[in-house]
């Protein structure tokens, strides 16, 4: 669905992601972690269009979308949950819903779908006349990823969609965020959580200062890779083995 192939963003002379490829495949949830500055939010950010691609190409559904608009990037399907939740905080908390399904034509969906999110995240109900600018972290959180929902994207992505919650609402998001897989849901994930990430991801890529270091699945990455180090600014080298260990059958990367 989503193929990346030698990306390279720059911020003037810095070069902030290299040479990154990377494939997510429909109906998987494929993890991007990395300590900050790794260059997961800026890779999110090039795929919905919001940031420049220097060299490269970004595909989607079999279509080069590498510097196109991110309004037309959101038309063929792609939506972005943003680590500033990007809600609109002078708008009400159902206004802020609709402008999801601004793109549909299908009404009686978008109304299907609208009670679908009050089903999962009834207190957005509760306080659908409430200013979006006047909710807690948390509720902000839940209305950001709502309004995603209601815009049906093909490829859902989310920036540390639990960063700053409480223990509870990480619970909750997680939860959701494992519903979504289950029901089909295509989904690139960004969150500093790595082991609640892993826990629920089908693929994983580690990013180390612009770099991809290392990828596979969670059970691969957990054998096999220094995880902890390269959250602790070490390169990602394989894990020193301890008594009992198999030797690992192949690199990860």
């Amino acid at each position: 669905m989503l193929t990346i192939t030698d990306l390279e963003v720059r911020y003037g002379a810095i070069v902030a992601v290299q040479s990154l490829s990377l494939t997510v495949e429909q109906g998987e949830l494929v993890a991007l972690i990395g300590a900050n500055g790794a260059g997961k939010t800026t890779t999110m950010s090039a795929v919905a269009g919001a940031q420049k691609v220097a060299a490269g190409t970004i595909t989607f559904l079999g279509k080069t979308i590498q510097n196109r608009p991110s309004e037309e990037i959101a038309r063929m399907g792609i939506s972005m949950v943003p680590e500033n939740r990007g809600i609109f905080p002078s708008l009400t908390v159902d206004q802020n819903l609709r402008l999801g399904a601004y793109l549909r034509r299908d009404k009686k969906g978008a109304a299907d779908d609208l009670a679908d999110v009050h089903r999962r995240f009834p207190i957005l109900q509760t306080r659908r006349a409430q200013g979006a600018g006047t909710l807690s972290g948390g509720e902000q959180q839940q209305l950001a990823i709502a309004r995603a929902l209601l815009s049906r994207p093909r490829l859902l992505m989310l920036d540390e969609p639990s960063l700053g919650l409480s223990p509870t609402l990480v619970d909750r998001i997680f939860e959701l965020l494992a519903e979504l897989h289950r029901g089909g849901a295509t989904i690139l994930l960004v969150e500093q959580n790595v082991s609640r990430t892993l826990g629920i991801a089908d693929r994983a890529y580690l990013l180390t200062t612009g770099r991809l270091t290392a990828s596979g699945t969670p059970e691969e990455l957990r054998r096999d890779v220094d995880i902890a180090g390269a959250y602790m600014g070490r390169s990602a080298r394989p894990r020193p083995a301890s008594p009992g260990d198999r030797a690992p059958t192949r690199e990860v990367g």
